[in-house]
C-alpha cells in the first residue's frame, strides 16, 4: 500500500472549528503525529497509533511521518490553527528537501483556522485591512529580527497579529515589544489579548497602547494590534477597509 503524509490543521480549540476534512483525513490516518497537546486532542482508536513529541523537535518529528508513510503507514501530522502558520507544513518540507528519496511520497496540506482569525472574528474586525503575523518567539530565529520586523510592521501602519508573546523562559521579551510599539504607535492604539480563543477558557480583552502591560499576554494568547484607524463600535474592534 502506498503511504502518504497530509498536515493538517485542527483549528484554535474548538472542536466545531476543524473542517470536514480534516475529519476526514484523521478517520482515514493509521498514525498522528503531532505536540503532545495537539496530539492529545485526537481520539484513540483500534488501528491508530499516536506519535506525541516535545515542541522542539519539529524536524525529527516530520523525518518521522515521512519514514512511517515510505512505509506505507497513513501519516496525519496535526498542528493547531493552520499548519502553514507557524507550523508543522513548513517543518515537514524542510525534512522533504534534505531527504529526496522521500519526494515520490504523496504529500498535502489541509487548511485551517487560526488563532489569529478566530480572535479577530472574536473581537469584530480588527484585520479588515493589510495585516502581517509575527511570531514574537526567538526559538528558531533571533530576538533581533523580531524588533527589526516588527518595528518596520509598526512604520507601516499594518494591522498586526502576534504568535507566542510570553513564556516562563522569555518573560522579558513581550516588555520590549510594547516599548517598540510606543516608540512607533501612538498611545490610543487598540490592542487586543485574546486568551483561549474559542475554548470554554476564552477571555478577550481591548486595551489602548498606553494602558498594555506584558502580564497580560501569555503562550495561550494571540495579541492583535490594529493600525492607526481602527476604532471600537460598541462592544466591537474593527478596522475600516479604506484605512
Amino acid at each position: 500500500m502506498t503511504g502518504s503524509v497530509t498536515i493538517v490543521g485542527l483549528g484554535p480549540g474548538d472542536a466545531a472549528k476543524v473542517t470536514p476534512e480534516v475529519t476526514a483525513a484523521i478517520d482515514r490516518a493509521t498514525d498522528i503525529v503531532g505536540y503532545i497537546p495537539y496530539v492529545a486532542r485526537i481520539a484513540p482508536r483500534d488501528g491508530l497509533t499516536l506519535h506525541a513529541s516535545d515542541n522542539r523537535v519539529e524536524l525529527d518529528r516530520a523525518t518521522h511521518a515521512l519514514e512511517m508513510a515510505a512505509a506505507g503507514r497513513q501519516v496525519v501530522v496535526v498542528s493547531s490553527g493552520d499548519p502553514g502558520v507557524f507550523a508543522m507544513a513548513s517543518a515537514v518540507f524542510e525534512a522533504l528537501e534534505a531527504r529526496p528519496d522521500f519526494l515520490h511520497l504523496p504529500v498535502s496540506v489541509l487548511p485551517g483556522i487560526t488563532a489569529m482569525l478566530a480572535a479577530a472574528a472574536a473581537a469584530g474586525a480588527p484585520l479588515g485591512h493589510d495585516f502581517c503575523a509575527i511570531n514574537l518567539s526567538d526559538n528558531l530565529k533571533p530576538f533581533a529580527l523580531v524588533e527589526r520586523r516588527l518595528r518596520l510592521a509598526a512604520q507601516a501602519d499594518f494591522a498586526m497579529a502576534f504568535y507566542n508573546p510570553r513564556s516562563s523562559s522569555r518573560p522579558h521579551q513581550f516588555a520590549r515589544v510594547l516599548e517598540i510599539l510606543r516608540e512607533e504607535c501612538e498611545p490610543g492604539r487598540l490592542i487586543i489579548f485574546a486568551r483561549a480563543v474559542s475554548t470554554p477558557d476564552q477571555q478577550l480583552r481591548c486595551v489602548t497602547l498606553s494602558d498594555a502591560t506584558d502580564d497580560m499576554a501569555d503562550m495561550r494568547t494571540v495579541v492583535l494590534v490594529g493600525n492607526s484607524a481602527t476604532r471600537r463600535i460598541g462592544p466591537h474592534v474593527y478596522t475600516p477597509r479604506s484605512a
